[in-house]
């Protein structure tokens, strides 16, 4: 048990008394060997911390022997190999390839690249320390191997990691970068590193993470960017056995749990914002959640552990905001800005660390949690036939470890995707899971930005939000977005975007620009099975604007387009889809029963279209009639292109294309397509045949709205006050009604825009009872038809509001 008095204020009382004195009641002579017990109580703590981060580094009950394991093991090998081989310290540099002296240090993009060249350096020295500790390596235990690692610290520690040093360059790499690789690397080789080299690397961190980067949560100190400014602090504590830097670090977590109605962090509704209005729960979420989920393990059973409320949201988060993203294995594109335009990295790939971590935050979760989230995890394992987690050799062996045990728990069965929708109205984005297919809408607001482009990446993402509509089915498509997509597509022909062609320059926006449209109605509603969506778009530095909805059904996404306007003196379109076939695919293309012709380059329009189908793909149906483009090509770029950091080798993708031409400069143009994935050409034809089951109400800048009856399911955009149907809105709303087989119906409203200070809603269908309603619903009168008035909805940010009725006679 720890002395009640600090080892301080022993030692002050023991020189200040003599022998045969007492300090407290307690003999100096026993205070001495408290003090003593106590210090070696508290070095057992540290190391123990630093045995649990080992393993965490390092990854625990595997067969080094075993595949992948062996592989893995192999590959962290030959690279530890290779960077050894490649050490040549010298003035400014610890290899030839990563020169950090910067010869006119600032912070423009030079500087950055050299102080990335510093933290890419640090990495490679955690490399080497793991090639040296894990088994099965080649270099297990090697003594020239862990002699450079000693070395490499001790000269970047002389050089530049110092706190002599003035940063210059990226903050990330001083304050995240490289304490996290150092640290690391000093936990790895703790009982072989000379003390004075873990101290100097310690006052260092101290300098580059001083304490008052917690004084407030803003900046470059909030959402994950906390979490690791925390685990660099947390690590530089147990390295140097400092328990108040533990204790601040660990404290400094807390802002990080609460749920936030503005900025970063969580929202209620599952949303993630990371950098202001970027949605980011594929990056910076997936980096907290990693980060968080560490640190509650390493500090579990310690005075510094992680709990209370705060644990419990945050942990709540795993269902609430990273699963609605992750789809049989591929965390969806659109909540991970710059990360798509990376090489080597893809929704897949994205997806492996986050499984991992959620079986990891499991070990900390209820009983229950935990139960749901391995299954969980289990089914996207399974599921994921393009690639797999466990064949992801650059997941690394504690990942994989943890994916591998789950694989191999046979009590443990995989559950299958659920069947829902959610809408993320906090980042302007929408999940659907309708039966054997999902998919997602990305939109941009005055709240939400139309993409970031920074650190020369994302350069041409500008239009993922302009209503990108992403889709994959069970078993098949999930290879869309991971083969060299981005690379390769026309950023002007995303799936479901409507756009001007008006030619945008690399980065538009600027730098960390963040640019938003003016527009507020942005959002939509859902009851949870079945979705409206809308969107009123206009274009990044462009004069188009217009009026999107989509309305999500068990089978089917309906897309509307109206008022579609522009005066840039270029082509607007509306790209129904754009599918990637990969390096050699040709799929068949089907227009109203006559096969097209396969043979890149062909292209061709088509009058009045009802409906089109792509084998293997998906079915589309044009209810009205379409003026249909078809296109096929093949397009070959690099990831420089899109990433300054990227290789400029060329690749070569084939697509076909659907596209509506709205003309130049186009005044109130509109659309109305279906899409149905995976469906076939024979049912694609008999749905297009059967003109009862869809009825488009509306389809106008005022309105938009659509009817199926057989599902008892109406729903109407309100761009404007006015009457669809039978719905009625005096103010902008979106409204979703939906009639059940058991006498009961459904209506939710919500005020996307957030600017109804009140709102009435009429539904002309006889209702005898609201059976439930949320507090905003101020008036609600029954009787031939249903009235509905909902008092100030401003502050509900565009929350969906449901009410239940008891319907009545007709």
């Amino acid at each position: 048990m720890s002395s009640p008095w600090s080892r301080r204020a022993f030692v002050r009382a023991a020189a200040a008394s003599p022998l045969t004195a007492t300090v407290g009641g307690v003999s100096v002579p026993a205070a001495l060997a408290a003090t003593r017990a106590s210090a070696e109580a508290d070095a057992q703590v540290f190391a123990d911390l630093r045995a649990k981060w080992r393993e965490l580094l390092l990854g625990t009950a595997f067969n080094p022997a075993a595949e992948p394991f062996r592989t893995l093991l192999g590959a962290l090998g030959a690279d530890a190999r290779a960077h050894l081989d490649a050490m040549a310290p010298a003035d400014g540099s610890l290899w030839p390839d990563l020169v950090w002296k910067d010869p006119d240090p600032d912070t423009d993009a030079e500087s950055y690249e050299y102080s990335g060249r510093l933290a890419t350096s640090c990495t490679r020295l955690s490399t080497m320390a793991q090639a040296y500790c894990q088994p099965g390596t080649g270099l297990t235990g090697d003594a020239g191997l862990r002699d450079a690692v000693v070395a490499g610290l001790g000269h970047i520690g002389d050089e530049v990691f110092n706190d002599r040093t003035v940063r210059y360059g990226n903050w990330w790499s001083w304050q995240i970068g490289a304490p996290q690789a150092l640290m690391d690397t000093c936990v790895l080789l703790h009982d072989e590193l000379p003390r004075p080299l873990m101290d100097a690397l310690c006052r260092a961190v101290d300098h580059f993470v001083p304490e008052s980067v917690f004084d407030s949560y803003t900046g470059t100190s909030t959402g994950a960017n906390r979490v690791d400014l925390c685990r660099g602090l947390i690590l530089r504590g147990i390295v140097g056995e400092a328990p108040d830097k533990v204790a601040v670090a660990a404290r400094a977590l807390a802002p990080v749990f609460p749920y936030v109605t503005s900025g970063d962090g969580f929202y209620a509704d599952g949303s993630f914002i990371q950098h202001r209005n970027v949605p980011y729960i594929g990056g910076y979420g997936a980096v907290l959640h990693e980060g968080v989920g560490r640190l509650m393990a390493l500090l579990r059973g310690t005075p510094w552990e992680i709990g209370g409320e705060g644990a419990r949201l945050f942990l709540d988060t795993v269902e609430s905001a990273v699963a609605p993203f992750i789809y049989n294995g591929l965390m969806m594109d659109n909540v991970s800005s710059r990360g798509v335009s990376r090489a080597g990295t893809s929704d897949h790939s994205r997806a492996h660390a986050l499984m991992a971590t959620v079986v990891l935050l499991g070990q900390g979760a209820t009983a229950q949690q935990n139960d749901r989230w391995r299954a969980m995890v289990k089914g996207w394992l399974r599921r994921d036939y393009h690639y797999p987690a466990l064949s992801n050799r650059g997941l690394g062996l504690p990942r994989t470890a943890l994916l591998q045990a789950l694989e191999d728990d046979d009590a443990v069965k995989a559950a299958p995707e659920p069947v829902g929708h959610r809408l993320f109205h906090h980042m302007d984005r929408v999940t659907h899971r309708g039966r054997d297919w999902a998919g997602s809408v990305s939109m941009a607001s005055e709240r939400i930005t139309h993409y970031e482009f920074g650190n020369g990446e994302n350069a041409r993402g500008y239009h993922t939000g302009a209503g990108w509509l992403s889709w994959w089915g069970d078993d098949f498509g999930l290879e869309h977005y991971a083969d060299e997509f981005w690379p390769t597509v026309d950023p002007y022909r995303l799936p479901g975007i409507t756009a001007s062609r008006k030619p945008l320059p690399d980065g538009a926006g600027g730098n960390w620009g963040q640019p938003c449209p003016d527009t507020a109605w942005v959002g939509g509603t859902t009851d949870g099975r079945f979705g409206a969506t809308g969107q009123h778009l206009k274009g990044l530095l462009s004069t188009m604007s217009a009026h999107k909805s989509w309305f999500w059904l068990d089978d089917c996404v309906v897309c509307l387009g109206a008022g579609i306007t522009s005066a840039d003196g270029h082509a607007v379109e509306t790209t129904i889809d754009n599918r990637n076939l990969g390096a050699a695919g040709s799929p068949a293309l089907i227009v109203d029963g006559v096969v097209q012709p396969s043979s890149q380059g062909w292209s061709a329009s088509f009058e009045g279209v009802r409906w089109a189908q792509i084998a293997g793909q998906a079915g589309y149906l044009f209810p009205e009639g379409c003026d249909l483009r078809a296109v096929r090509e093949e397009r070959t770029g690099a990831w420089r292109d899109i990433n300054a950091g990227g290789p400029a080798d060329p690749v070569t993708r084939r697509y076909l294309t659907l596209l509506t031409d709205h003309g130049t400069d186009p005044a109130d143009a509109g659309y109305a397509y279906v899409v149905l994935p995976g469906v076939r050409a024979a049912t694609t034809a008999r749905r297009a045949a059967d003109r009862r089951w869809l009825t488009i109400l509306a389809n106008s800048r005022e309105q938009q709205g659509v009817c199926v009856p057989g599902l008892g399911f109406t729903a109407v955009n309100f761009w404007a006050a006015g009457a669809v149907g039978r719905l009625s809105a005096d103010a902008p709303a979106s409204v979703l009604v939906r009639e059940h087989r058991d006498g009961t119906a459904t209506v939710v409203v919500s005020d996307p825009a957030r600017r109804a200070s009140s709102l009435e809603v009429v539904w002309d269908r006889a209702v005898s009872a609201v059976l439930s309603k949320p507090s905003t619903v101020t008036s609600a009168r029954c009787g031939s038809r249903l009235r509905l008035g909902f008092g100030d909805l401003t502050g509900q940010a565009g929350a969906p509001q449901k009410v239940r009725v008891r319907l009545g006679r007709r």
